[in-house]
């Protein structure tokens, strides 16, 4: 039995096991375009991007250049601001998903000191803001609309008082950090996790956490794994992902790692198993922690964050 090449939404709608990641983080988006492009010509579908990466007129160029029917191309984007999105995508609407409230923070501006400076009051309300892209639907400006980063208790504020249905959640989640609660909530709702960093990853430096802790492609057992099934670690990291019936948007500029993202194998249970316990182990490990950068935890399960007014350094 072969790994889905591609995930029903709640609406009918599908979206590809594989994409392409597009946040470059500290690199710059010099090569975003052809990456894009690359990937297109490789069979890549989903091309994951935002307009807080910076790139979408670079992505909108290489789908503009490729030829290929923009209704066959998933992108998804996080802005709230959907028309000028769409505007540097050089689209008239997003043809399946959104985004809506990247960690669910509205930042007005930097702060002179390198810090954000944070709408607090906006902020804790993300559901109006669902409210919002709930209307873009409305108005066939998107045909799916989703969420990202959001953790078990925000996600339960939208669902209390959500119309639609979140189609996505896109998550960090890897073999060091499962997600294992946030997946069985979601299921039971019928919203798709989606897997940012499946193999880790390295966010930018601000929001960068466990610097010095290796990346599950780097575990001991992952390696042996592959190894012994003739698999990079990589594949096995995202394999594992997509058995469980999670999609993926690893980054990647180089062919070849594109091509192998795209080569994806069933694991033999007793490897899969291996690989859904790892983090048992060690405790789950996040490679993205925006604390130190917002002030407040955004994933903490105990209070919805934030509940402040000001940061510990105003």
């Amino acid at each position: 039995m072969n790994l889905p090449p591609t995930f029903s939404l709640n609406n009918g709608l599908s979206i590809p096991a594989v994409g392409l990641g597009t946040f470059q983080g500290d690199a710059g988006n010099s090569q975003v375009k052809d990456a894009v492009l690359t990937a297109l010509r490789l069979g890549y579908r989903h091309i994951d991007g935002a307009s807080a990466y910076g790139n979408e007129k670079e992505i909108g160029q290489a789908i503009r250049e490729s030829g290929i029917p923009r209704g066959e191309i998933f992108p998804a984007d996080v802005e709230k601001a959907i028309d000028g999105s769409l505007q540097d995508l050089g689209l008239n609407y997003v043809p399946h998903a959104y985004k809506a409230g990247e960690n669910n923070i509205t930042i007005r501006h930097p702060n002179g000191n390198g810090k954000p400076v944070i709408d607090y009051d906006l902020s804790r309300r993300y559901t109006d803001t669902w409210k919002a892209m709930e209307r873009l639907v409305d108005l066939g400006k998107a045909r799916s609309i989703g969420l990202s980063n959001f953790n078990m208790l925000k996600t339960g504020r939208i669902l209390d008082t959500a119309r639609i249905i979140p189609a996505v959640n896109q998550v960090e989640l890897h073999p060091y950090l499962p997600q294992h609660e946030l997946l069985s909530l979601s299921r039971e709702h019928g919203i798709l996790l989606m897997a940012h960093q499946p193999r880790g990853g390295r966010p930018v430096g601000a929001v960068r956490a466990n610097k010095d802790v290796p990346f599950p492609t780097e575990d001991p057992k992952i390696q042996r794994a592959a190894h012994g099934l003739g698999i990079t670690p990589a594949q096995v990291c995202l394999s594992w992902a997509v058995q469980r019936g999670v999609p993926v948007v690893p980054k990647s500029n180089k062919e070849h790692h594109m091509t192998q993202n795209l080569h994806l194998k069933k694991l033999p249970q007793e490897i899969f198993e291996l690989v859904d316990g790892l983090s048992d182990d060690k405790g789950p490990i996040r490679f993205l922690d925006p604390t130190p950068h917002l002030g407040f935890d955004i994933f903490d399960e105990e209070q919805d964050q934030p509940v402040a007014n000001s940061a510990p350094w105003d």
